[in-house]
């Protein structure tokens, strides 16, 4: 009788998906560090100015957090029932909050103090937000009333009413301080321009709006509500430029990230998908453990803040190595020796390098370093610098990591430091070789220094030479300022397309004393 042959099972690795650019910078933030409130979180805003404060609504109460320690900076709680909508100015001094009870209230954040008091609607107000002036307010209220506010006269300038259900979305042009964008219960998103009493447009979103939004070029604006999020085109009369369907529940909010250049929305899926707005495609996925009702991501992308149904708040910060380039060549300019520098791998230069080097070169290179020959390794690198720098360099960073460099320039004669010397000033503004060469120069340094106490002195054609690294240096450093003053330039030439008040604000404008109507707010009536 044959013997059984047992049946052999197939296992296959699960294939894994390809990590995309935006895929790797945004798992770049970090654990989130989780708050609770007592009720729902119904708004979060970040302030565009350092430190980046964020104001969480919530309950009774709208308080701004400080990113950095987590902790409460102010607490804004003059409300006599549940706050909406706490929403920053861009200079990040004052803040505006709506209610349940029918009252726009203007706070200074610094004192806590309330401003002003503003009387008129009939319903709750959800959203509230400052117009690109500075000097209005746009609000949106159940009563089905679109209105704009003067704030220094504390009164109603424009009102419209053509929504037939609750508005509880809105926003405002970045670029124009007279378009304001409502969005309604009635399916519909309203474009108002503030000169005129009539709507100059109107589109179908096909669910109950709860989030609008206006990019930074005023001529797109995006909806979003039910499971859809939709992109307009403002300037084409309304054309729908595409719809996400990428949630399977309601989506609660919109807001922008990298400069204007992405789109995240919050849904009670539980997720926050996040889009890029060239070829409308999304891009990324954050997770989170309850539906979310409100997001926000600060300035600078270092920040992402999401409240939640049930209260929580999480804050994720960007780990602190996905640090700017520009940041990098300033401390690397300024901060040299001040900080720890990433050495290269061997194998990367002398892979880079390998149809040019010899194997006996190598070899001997390979043989002296396994036997802990630094000085006779350092040696044959150098007899061949001139025609393979990749060998030196790596040779090199080995020296450094294995912290024999000292050991290996004490014992080279002074005319192999008189070429290395001249190696450094050679490649010191090549940006690959410079965290090798500058650790390098320091030894060199230090040796000839012990060299000089012990009483011999360098001859001077390595003092000429010394004297040559100093003037490179110095010159790399003037260029490297210079580029960096000419890349802050251009990014102010870059930017001021997109704010809409490049003039900074007068002192009246942003500095204003409780009106009588604020005043009477903090009277307490005893009798």
């Amino acid at each position: 009788m044959a013997s059984f042959k047992k049946t052999n099972a197939k296992y296959f690795s699960k294939p894994q998906q390809k990590l995309t650019a935006d895929n790797e910078y945004w798992n770049k933030l970090g654990d989130p560090v989780v708050l609770k409130e007592f009720a729902g979180i119904d708004h979060v805003s970040f302030s565009n100015v350092d430190p980046y404060y964020f104001a969480i609504t919530s309950s009774a109460k709208v308080q701004v957090y400080n990113p950095i320690t987590k902790l409460v900076y102010k607490t804004l709680s003059k409300f006599r029932e549940a706050a909406y909508g706490g929403t920053f100015r861009k200079d990040g001094k004052l803040l505006v909050a709506g209610g349940e009870d029918p009252e726009i209230k203007l706070f200074d954040v610094s004192s806590k103090n309330l401003l002003r008091v503003f009387k008129g609607h009939k319903g709750p107000i959800h959203r509230c937000f400052f117009t690109c002036d500075n000097t209005h307010i746009a609000s949106f209220s159940d009563d089905k009333v679109v209105a704009l506010w003067d704030i220094p006269s504390e009164s109603r300038v424009a009102s419209f009413s053509n929504h037939t259900d609750y508005v509880r979305a809105g926003a405002v042009s970045p670029v124009s301080s007279d378009i304001i964008i409502s969005g309604s219960y009635d399916k519909t998103v309203t474009v108002y321009d503030t000169r005129s009493p009539d709507p100059v447009m109107n589109v179908n979103h096909g669910s109950p709006v709860e989030s609008v939004l206006c990019l930074q070029s005023g001529g797109i604006f995006v909806s979003g509500g039910g499971p859809d999020v939709c992109v307009w085109d403002m300037l084409g009369g309304g054309k729908l430029l595409h719809r996400f369907s990428c949630h399977h529940k309601t989506v609660t909010s919109l807001c922008l990230a990298s400069g204007g250049k992405r789109l995240i929305s919050g849904s009670l899926d539980h997720h926050a998908k996040i889009y890029e707005l060239v070829n409308f495609t999304p891009v990324h996925t954050l997770d989170y453990p309850s539906p979310v009702l409100s997001i926000d991501v600060s300035m600078n992308d270092e920040y992402v803040v999401a409240g939640m149904i049930n209260g929580l708040v999480s804050i994720r910060k960007r780990d602190s190595e996905s640090t700017s380039s520009e940041t990098d060549v300033m401390s690397s300019v300024s901060n040299i020796g001040k900080v720890p520098v990433k050495l290269p791998d061997m194998q990367v230069f002398s892979h880079s390098a390998s149809s040019r080097d010899t194997k006996e070169a190598r070899r001997s290179v390979e043989q002296a370093l396994r036997e802990f020959k630094y000085v006779k390794a350092l040696h044959i690198s150098l007899d061949n610098c001139n025609k393979n720098q990749a060998r030196l360099l790596a040779t090199l960073g080995e020296l450094i990591r294995r912290k024999g460099l000292h050991r290996a320039v004490v014992g080279l004669e002074e005319k192999c430091i008189r070429k290395l010397v001249a190696f450094i000033t050679k490649h010191i503004d090549v940006p690959q070789y410079f965290d090798v060469l500058s650790q390098t120069t320091y030894v060199v340094i230090d040796v000839l220094e012990e060299m000089i106490a012990s009483g011999l002195s360098p001859s001077s054609s390595l003092v000429s030479g010394l004297h040559t690294l100093g003037r490179r240096v110095k010159a790399e450093q003037d260029s490297l300022r210079e580029l960096l003053e000419l890349q802050g330039a251009l990014q102010m030439v870059f930017s001021a397309p997109q704010e809409s008040n490049p003039t900074p604000l007068s002192p009246s404008k942003t500095q204003y004393e409780p009106s009588v109507g604020a005043a009477r707010e903090l009277c307490v009536n005893v009798s």
